[in-house]
């Protein structure tokens, strides 16, 4: 699709946007959506929060009971080789809203360096970074093309009164958690309706009334059955299953022999799973279940990878805030029926930055200039398309800077500026066990030279 800067995006009507686009195509959406897709489809994109690529049945998970995510998988397409924006929360949901990746995105770490908004957590002083006026959002262009938009969980790119609070970033309606220390509780006193506080009295004075998972759940039924004319687009970012382990019940694990965070690791996710379930039967009920799109996925690795138990790393080396498969390796489940092929497997390499192009694509609209993704659409839908010959890029700045790149079927990792790449075959070493950087000078050099041009400096992160 074309591309525009922001001021000649947000200068747009819905109307010529999708025109546009569909000149640029040489098509119109009825080509994705058949006879009955005058209207692009409704768009429903779930995400939960520390679940780790092993954490689900689809994905081999054997003690945690999954049958709703599972059935996801089974009428839609799973894919194995997804990746998160990031390996931690804040930088990963940028680089999903924005279509760029950390090395170009606004927010690059949970917590700025220089700059930001600076606010206390438990007496320490932290820099929160926005989303600024200038950052297209994946909100911002579904809106363009004339989608009703809302999100509800936890949002994590903006303070309040900042420009990156949800309602200014392009969402219609938005209910949860601003910032995400404060998503560190299940119980909270307050979470945020738009830009007005929204005060949790079942929870004031200690008491645990109201948990806020339960009412994101029910903020998105509300949703879904306020606009099943559609379109709309949905965004739930889950606060399950990240620490704290809060739960109102540890059933059905409550009698198993684990740890106390291990079995409300478990009961999380099984909710979680209960309630997707409630989603997807409201949407046969609304007769709409054929005309939404919907996506599965998790923010970045598991928290913990939990050996022994869950293994829910997988097969994968690593974990939250590692560079490694564990920490940036996502499940990712695909639904739309008679679109998306069902019970498919797809090896498919993509990442969070290929969101925005891809949703733009499908809406009949154009992504704006500056993002590192590319439309996924053809691979979505089950038709020929090669998204391995590119670059992929992944940066971590804590002490030092960290980078990845993805090529082909090639893993490069340097875990600070004056060390050599590491180099891994992800084809025959999942699990990152055999540097073989000596064995591949080429491909070395070819990912030296990419790096060269790979990012830009940030003034919140400077390296």
């Amino acid at each position: 699709m074309g591309q525009l800067n922001r001021r000649e995006f947000l200068s747009l009507t819905t109307g010529s946007v999708a025109a546009a686009a569909m000149s640029l195509t040489g098509c119109k959406s009825a080509s994705v959506g058949g006879k009955n897709s005058a209207k692009p489809p409704n768009i429903i994109f779930i995400m939960a929060d520390d679940l780790g690529y092993g954490d689900l049945g689809c994905y081999g998970q054997k003690e945690i009971k999954t049958p709703n995510i599972d059935l996801l998988a089974d009428e839609g397409t799973r894919f194995m080789q997804c990746y998160a924006g990031y390996t931690v929360c804040a930088p990963s949901r940028s680089v999903l809203m924005t279509g760029q990746h950390t090395g170009h995105t606004r927010v690059r770490g949970n917590m700025g360096k220089v700059g930001g908004t600076l606010v206390l957590d438990n007496g320490s002083p932290q820099r929160r970074v926005p989303l600024e006026p200038q950052d297209v959002t994946v909100a911002e262009v579904l809106k363009q093309a004339g989608y009703v938009t809302g999100i509800t969980g936890k949002w994590g790119l903006g303070e309040p009164n900042t420009t990156g609070i949800p309602n200014r970033q392009g969402f219609d309606e938005w209910f949860g958690y601003l910032n995400q220390r404060h998503a560190h509780t299940y119980y909270p006193t307050y979470l945020w309706h738009n830009e007005k506080k929204f005060i949790l009295e079942g929870n004031a004075d200690g008491r645990r009334e109201q948990y806020a998972h339960d009412l994101f759940t029910d903020f998105a039924l509300s949703f879904i059955r306020r606009h099943k004319r559609g379109p709309f687009f949905l965004y739930l970012p889950y606060t399950i299953p990240h620490a704290k382990y809060e739960i109102p019940s540890t059933e059905p694990y409550t009698d198993k022999p684990w740890p106390a965070d291990a079995k409300v690791h478990a009961a999380m996710i099984t909710l979680m799973d209960t309630d997707i379930g409630r989603i997807m039967a409201l949407l046969k009920d609304l007769a709409i279940d054929a005309r939404t799109l919907v996506f599965f996925c998790s923010d970045n690795g598991a928290a913990k990878r939990w050996e022994g138990i869950f293994d829910s790393s997988g097969p994968l080396r690593g974990k939250k805030g590692d560079v490694y498969e564990g920490g940036i390796r996502t499940p990712m489940i695909v639904r739309w029926p008679d679109k998306v092929p069902a019970g498919k497997t797809s090896n498919a390499i993509w990442y969070f930055a290929d969101l925005l192009p891809t949703l733009a694509e499908l809406a009949g609209a154009r992504a704006p200039s500056g993002i590192d993704g590319i439309s996924v659409l053809p691979t979505l839908l089950g038709r020929p398309q090669n998204t391995d010959d590119r670059f992929l890029y992944w940066e971590f700045i804590g002490r030092n800077l960290q980078q990845v790149v993805r090529w082909r079927n090639y893993k490069a990792v340097r875990l600070a500026p004056n060390k050599p790449l590491e180099l891994y075959d992800l084809n025959k070493d999942i699990a990152e066990k055999h540097n073989i950087a000596a064995e591949y000078p080429d491909v070395v050099a070819k990912i030296e030279e990419y790096l060269k041009t790979a990012r830009t400096d940030s003034p919140n992160w400077p390296v």
